[in-house]
């Protein structure tokens, strides 16, 4: 094997190991978190929108609407 020949494959060999050191170091694993928070406003539109679609009686658009002003905020 010659000196040129010797490089290079010691050249490769580095390369290699680069590769190989840089595709264990990444993921691809990926974690999205997301807090939503509805306000008392927006449930009680909401609520009157069902009632308005027919989705909701009376009735059960006052039992809904009683629970949700007895949350705390």
């Amino acid at each position: 094997m010659t000196r040129f020949d010797l490089r290079r494959t010691a050249s490769f060999g580095l390369v290699a190991a680069c590769l190989a050191l840089v595709a264990c170091g990444s993921t691809t694993n990926l974690k999205v978190e997301e807090s939503t928070r509805i306000t008392k406003g927006q449930e009680l539109t909401d609520l009157l929108k069902a009632r308005e679609l027919g989705a909701l009686s009376d009735s059960e658009y006052q039992a809904l609407r009683a629970r949700i002003m007895r949350r705390s905020q």
